[in-house]
């Protein structure tokens, strides 16, 4: 079976795999920056790396490489610091992030104010990997659970997700695993502070980028300057949470598709979009029972449309897809998750697994399963199941960050209303949770990821003044439908 999805992995994945690649050290006068690995290279982007402790409790014992990279400004008068950013995850690399930031529309202006920093997280790509040896077949598959119909699904899936979790718990890297949490690589992002002799830095974080930022501002709330979070995540990350609005997310995302569909006839979805909706339903059911030639399963099929619904322009993609599902056609070509799969799912779960106290038993599974698959049937019995942070081997050595709203008022939290990634309802959780620490934009648009990528001037355009002057809108803000082009 081709490789066809990783939940919330496709859109931020940008992982490579040439850590020897990266070059210069850091040094005690700062970061020697060179040339950047081949698959990273682009015009103006320099990288390095940086040694930090794996265990911050033992800040001389063992160390692990960070790789960093720039895009510097080009005008020194202008310039007033570092930007650093995160594409999302966990488990995609961010060193490539800056060239497409640039590449992807980042004003000029914000190019000037900033030297545009990014990086590779702890344990992913360029710096010191992890890994969970998986098999072909496991990462074929990626981290999308299966969809429980029942218990007994939910018990099948247990057994699968405990050889995952036994797998990480048996590599070569399962010294890493204690320390892969999100707390440890905000420390990272203060050591890379640090070394680029900043006394401050300006942050773009994307998706999981909200809740590494959200963790950065709590643990460092004084070295934060400017500091943005785009298409946020509650404040408790990536936890059981964060898994199941992934469900409630997609049913107020699928209109914006069901629309599209029926204003398309050639696709034969349906002329309504309440008629594109029993499709979804019907194809579900069909290919529970019987995949296709290909190997698409019902939840291949909902995680195929799940992942594509993160971006307005892969809709024709998703409707295609469907078309060929229905009519016995060949499957189209499928872009496959950039990277290394094994490297993704095993940092992936590394950190969430990490981050966050999971429920051990399956019957606790069984009983969300159950609830979810009839409140949100179209997503609820994936998004519930168990998966490997279950069995998770290695014991948490700190408790998880606590958010809170003590510290500067310096948080600009933009947010798609329609996200299937990352709901509406964490933005909101999590600007509660900030209170005076944080300005709220909503976007009435779908899509995951607002900036500079989407396309509402009015969202775009506050944060864009944001990180050039330093001015946020005076209350939440929330931004009309653009017309349609």
């Amino acid at each position: 079976m081709k490789r066809y999805l990783s939940i919330g992995l496709v859109v931020a994945a940008v992982a490579v795999t040439a850590a020897p690649g990266v070059a210069g050290a850091a040094t005690p006068d700062g970061p020697r920056w060179g040339a950047c690995p081949e698959d990273v290279a682009a015009p103006g982007l320099e990288c390095a790396t940086l040694e930090v402790p794996l265990d911050y409790a033992d800040p001389d014992g063992r160390q692990i490489e960070i790789a960093i990279s720039r895009l510097a400004s080009e005008e020194p008068s202008e310039r007033r610091g570092v930007l650093m950013t995160n594409p999302g995850g966990p488990g995609g690399s961010g060193l490539a992030y800056p060239a497409q930031l640039a590449a992807g529309g980042l004003p000029q202006e914000v190019l000037d104010t900033y030297d545009v920093i990014g990086f590779a997280p702890r344990g992913v790509g360029e710096s010191t990997p992890v890994t969970c040896d998986l098999t072909e077949e496991q990462q074929s598959r990626g981290n999308f659970p299966t969809y429980a119909h029942t218990d007994a699904d939910v018990e099948r899936e247990a057994e699968y997700a405990r050889d995952i979790a036994e797998r990480c718990g048996d590599a070569d890297t399962a010294w890493m695993l204690p320390h892969m949490t999100t707390a440890n690589t905000a420390r990272d992002m203060d050591r890379i502070r640090e070394a680029l002799g900043e006394s401050k830095v300006s942050y773009l974080g994307a998706s999981y980028g909200t809740y590494l930022g959200s963790v950065y501002a709590e643990m460092f709330p004084e070295r934060g300057d400017r500091m943005v979070l785009d298409s946020a995540l509650g404040p408790g990350g990536y936890d059981m949470t964060a898994m199941r609005r992934f469900a409630p997310g997609f049913e107020e995302r699928f209109p914006d598709f069901a629309e599209y569909a029926a204003s398309h006839p050639e696709y034969g979805l349906g002329s309504t979009p309440d008629e594109v909706t029993e499709k979804f339903y019907e194809l579900a059911e069909r290919l529970d029972a019987e995949p296709s030639p290909e190997g698409v399963d019902g939840t291949l099929f909902r995680g195929l449309t799940f992942d594509r619904f993160y971006v307005d322009a892969l809709m024709p993609m998703v409707a295609e897809a469907w078309q060929a599902l229905d009519t016995g056609q060949p499957l189209p070509d499928v872009p496959p998750v950039a990277g290394d799969m094994q490297n993704l799912m095993a940092s992936r779960y590394a950190v969430i697994c990490a981050d966050s106290q999971w429920p051990d038993t399956v019957e606790a599974y069984q009983e969300a399963v159950a609830v979810d698959r009839e409140r949100y049937p179209m997503l609820g019995g994936t998004t519930a199941n168990i998966g490997p942070c279950a069995f998770w081997p290695a014991e948490a050595t700190e408790p998880p960050v606590s958010i809170g709203d003590e510290g500067p008022s310096n948080i600009l939290i933009v947010q798609n209303e329609r996200d299937p990634g990352t709901p509406l309802a964490g933005a909101q959780e999590l600007r509660e949770t900030l209170g005076q620490r944080a300005t709220l934009v909503t976007a009435d648009q779908g899509g995951h990821g607002v900036y500079p990528f989407g396309s509402n001037d009015c969202a775009n355009d506050s944060v864009t003044t944001y990180l050039t002057t330093g001015e946020r809108p005076s209350q939440d803000l929330a931004c009309a439908a653009e017309p349609a082009e």
